[in-house]
């Protein structure tokens, strides 16, 4: 690698560099928070407006120096993180010209996801997510089969009693979804429902035992183990730079040594 490339390199990887990156993109986010402020935007115009060329050249500035620190720069791409930061700050360079207002303002949001390519633990976690969605269409095809039964048993159970809730196969699919995520479902659901039908209870709880506590924590636990492999894959790729950068120093050695041989030779003859 090439002196000058090695020199940009030492300044994209510095902690200082990151963590100024970071600063930016977190004032970023605060900037479009006030935009959505009318009065703040129309008071502070030219206030937004100077911090907005400044996060446009920063960031163009920044990806500039990450694609020529790499060996070749079509290496940049070979990172998925790397390709969304481009295209979030392409398209934003490319309808800052134009007059697609709502598009760039769709695209100045999507920079706030840039915190997740700078922290490598936020890396981590999405890249865990993703590696789960497989595996969770099994998981809610199976959540699916819970809720439809349970809305089917609902409309024959409480039909009559509390039709706004359970009188048709829909309402009781909302009525149930209310019901998974724990939002006011004792008051609002059940305690009607339990002073016609006393048995009831059997009914409710039973559905939140086999969907919260059980379906749910699938999902938590698929996450969590998919976490943990992202970790172990992380590990053994820094193992790998680690001993890629000794076998390159070694090599040098070596070429510096079988140097100092030839010339010692050369000397003799």
């Amino acid at each position: 690698m090439d002196t000058w490339k090695m020199r940009i390199r030492k300044v994209v990887e510095h902690r200082h560099f990151v963590n100024v990156v970071m600063f930016v993109i977190l004032l970023n986010a605060i900037l479009i928070g006030v935009e959505t402020y009318p009065d703040l935007r129309e008071e502070y115009y030219w206030l937004i407006h100077g911090f907005e060329v400044f996060f446009l050249w920063f960031f163009t500035i920044e990806i500039i120096l990450r694609m020529l620190a790499e060996k070749k720069i079509h290496h940049f791409f070979y990172s998925r993180w790397n390709i969304f930061d481009f295209i979030v700050v392409a398209g934003v360079l490319v309808f800052s010209g134009t007059y697609f207002i709502s598009a760039l303002r769709i695209l100045r949001v999507f920079r706030v996801l840039r915190a997740v390519t700078v922290i490598p633990s936020l890396q981590r976690l999405v890249s865990a997510f993703l590696k789960t969605i497989p595996s969770l269409g099994t998981i809610m095809m199976l959540l699916g089969l819970v809720f439809y039964i349970y809305a089917v048993l609902g409309v024959m159970f409480f039909g009559e009693i509390s039709p706004e809730y359970f009188g048709t196969l829909h309402l009781a699919f909302v009525s149930l979804f209310q019901i998974i995520t724990l939002e006011s479902w004792a008051s609002g659901i059940f305690r009607p429902i339990f002073a016609e039908s006393p048995l009831s209870w059997v009914y409710f709880v039973s559905f939140i035992l086999v969907g919260t506590f059980i379906v749910l924590n699938l999902i938590v636990g698929e996450i969590l183990s998919n976490i943990q492999e992202a970790k172990e894959e992380e590990l053994k790729e820094e193992k790998l730079e680690v001993s890629k950068h000794e076998l390159a120093k070694i090599t040098n050695e070596i070429t510096e040594l079988k140097q100092l041989l030839l010339k010692k030779e050369s000397n003799r003859e």
